[in-house]
């Protein structure tokens, strides 16, 4: 069944539902069985989800990209106002923004955004409560790790009462951004000035602690090696086992395009293979995670369909306008309409099930 004999000993250790170790994680990434690997992913994901495949009818804010950590990977960010792209969003254009959607049956919106120079935790917990506010039926999946930090320090507040505050305005759960990889290594490389792996998981637990449900990520296709993406996932296994508070995991694949990262070491990127086969070692390799998500808007349309058979059993959804990757000179769609995604996904022979932020079923297709 497999041109390489190691997947036949993963295949036997995860059908009796044991664990993949490190050193066989870093192995997965080696094997150039791309078929062989892809069969035992969608085995343990038919095993956790049958053939259901999960989206959700959901918009993206980014509120400003004006942003203090000067990420050598980003093209997202810019210093002040006054350089070419620079925005900030107030809270009447975030409300005027959602309403359309709201009015055509969006359920989640999805707030990620830079660490304003001159914004007070105050002006963040006002665009949650105006949201809250406007919408009190839309769910508000707000703010990474490292945004939480962010408030903490520029508020004087504690994690836990940052969470405390974020939740009383209205605050449903939190996305996974700023993971990047934990390497410290890849970390002074990329991105010198963010919180550490170690803090990130640190703000994660708490918020676990308190009652949100989160999503976890990795940043992957640039300067990291096998070991460091497998102690990436190592870690999330570990916490997920002590909590159980991560939703899904969602690998982000690296774009270069308008980086100082590109510029400095002339990075390419990931390639397809490379894609799916950090989705298919990450299901394999996360066995306390039921939800790995195949993000459209960095993997491409036809990609991201595609890897629903190599573990994945999400695609996100509508997204309607993300500006991160854009930025970094993305060429795809910023936008999926539901009959495209339910047409993805009967495509690959799996069944379209309309999900809330928390993975309950709205709507079977």
């Amino acid at each position: 069944m497999f041109s390489d004999s190691f997947l036949e000993k993963i295949f036997d250790k995860v059908k009796r539902g044991e664990r993949v170790t490190f050193d066989e994680g870093v192995r997965l990434f080696e094997t150039e069985d791309l078929i062989g690997l892809g069969y035992i992913a969608d085995f343990v994901n038919r095993k956790k989800n049958g053939n259901i495949v999960y989206f959700n009818i959901n918009r993206h804010i980014n509120p400003t990209n004006l942003c203090i950590n000067k990420c050598q990977f980003c093209a997202f960010y810019r210093n002040s106002l006054d350089e070419p792209g620079a925005y900030e969003m107030s809270v009447e254009q975030i409300i005027k923004t959602l309403k359309p959607e709201v009015e055509n049956g969006c359920k989640e919106v999805h707030i990620v955004g830079g660490l304003h120079p001159e914004w007070k935790f105050e002006d963040y917990l006002a665009i949650i409560r105006g949201i809250k506010e406007n919408f009190p039926e839309l769910h508000i999946k707000a703010f990474t790790c490292v945004e939480f930090d962010h408030f903490s320090r520029i508020s004087g507040l504690s994690i836990e009462e940052v969470i405390d505050k974020l939740k009383e305005a209205g605050l449903g759960s939190v996305p996974g951004g700023g993971a990047e990889v934990f390497s410290q290594r890849v970390r002074r490389i990329l991105c010198r000035n963010k919180i550490s792996g170690e803090r990130w998981l640190e703000i994660a637990e708490k918020i676990h602690q308190k009652g949100l449900k989160s999503n976890a990520t990795m940043l992957y296709g640039h300067i990291e090696t096998y070991e460091e993406r497998i102690d990436h996932l190592d870690r999330l296994r570990k916490l997920q086992d002590k909590t159980g508070g991560f939703n899904a995991f969602i690998p982000l694949s690296y774009h270069p395009e308008n980086t100082e990262l590109e510029k400095r070491l002339n990075i390419k990127g990931s390639t397809g293979i490379d894609d799916l086969k950090v989705i298919a070692v990450s299901r394999i390799f996360l066995d306390n995670f039921k939800h790995i998500k195949a993000y459209w808007v960095m993997l491409g349309k036809k990609l991201a369909q595609t890897a629903l058979w190599f573990g994945a059993n999400d695609l996100d959804g509508t997204v309607v306008e993300e500006t991160v990757t854009y930025m970094a000179g993305y060429k795809t769609e910023r936008k999926a309409t539901i009959p495209e995604i339910v047409n993805l996904i009967k495509t690959a022979k799996r069944k379209p099930v309309e999900r809330d932020t928390l993975y309950n079923t709205i709507r079977e297709y």
